[in-house]
Formats: C-alpha cells, structure tokens, sequence
C-alpha cells in the first residue's frame, strides 16, 4: 500500500465534483488502455504514510484536525479501489492543512516516534518500525509538507489516495 496525491485545477476540481469518475483518470489514468501508463503521481510517500500519519496524530487510524488530517483526511469521493476511495482537500481545506504543517515541531515529532507503540498499534511498514527509521519518516513529512504549501500557495484542491 502506498498514498499518492494529485493537486489539482480549478477546472479539475469541478470536474471532480460534477463526475466522481473523473477521480480515477485523474489518479490513474485510462484504466481502459492497456498501453496507457499511469500519470506520475505530485506526491509518492510510498509506504511510509501510516508512519507519517502515527507521526502527526499520535493514532493509528484516528484523524486530528489540522496537520493530522493531511494523510487520511479529506472528502472521501469516488469508487473504492481497494483500499478504499480517494479523498479530496478543498483549497480551504489545503490552506489550513498546509498552515498547520508549517506549525509543526519536528523535535516533538521525534518524541513521538515510539517503535515499541507503534509496533502494538501495527503501523505499516512494520520494517520501518523495526529499523528505528525516523530520519525516513521525517523526509517522507517533508515531501508531504512541500505537496500542501505548493497546493495552498497556487489555491489548489487535492485528491489522495491509498493504492
């Protein structure tokens, strides 16, 4: 499992709220072509996102507002791929996302990085928990961050999703 995002237009965002399919090729791309690729996603935090998310909130599942919306927050919008379906941030949304980000203490993050916790609430990737990878968590909530603050500074939506 891994998130990926997508900012997107004014016009994109319209789109998607005129036709939730439109999610999928946004994301995606067309499903139906067998040579079409996949658009390279704005944001690829892989498969530290719920280590990013515990991060932020503390929780394995539970959404705080503000920054602890950022990963698993958001509209839930669209047909359920799987990992369920995809989540959209208005620009309002992204702007106060983006806002707390820019507040965060990364040196209280780092407190809050408790392998032990984190391995009794089954935060995935157990690997990163096992190896201490804090530094890896942290450059994955930098990349995180850098996606909200370009998406608010340009007043745009974003679409998320586990895949």
């Amino acid at each position: 499992m891994v998130l990926i995002g997508r900012r997107l237009s004014a016009g994109e965002l319209q789109a998607v709220l005129d036709d939730a399919a439109v999610v999928d090729d946004l994301l995606y791309g067309d499903l139906e072509d067998d040579d079409g690729e996949m658009p390279e996603p704005e944001l690829d935090l892989g498969k530290s996102w719920h280590g990013v998310h515990y991060l932020l909130t503390g929780t394995a599942w539970d959404i705080r507002q503000g920054a602890g919306e950022a990963v698993l927050g958001g509209e839930e919008i669209g047909e359920d791929g799987g990992y369920g379906p995809a989540r959209l941030f208005t620009p309002e949304a992204v702007r106060a996302v983006a806002a707390a980000l820019d507040a965060l203490d990364v040196d209280a993050l780092r407190a809050r990085f408790d392998p032990q916790a984190m391995t009794a609430l089954r935060i995935y990737p157990n690997h990163v928990v096992e190896m201490e990878a804090f530094d890896y968590l942290a450059d994955n909530l930098a990349d995180l961050h850098r996606f909200y603050r370009s998406a608010a500074h340009d007043g745009q939506a974003v679409l998320l999703a586990i895949t």
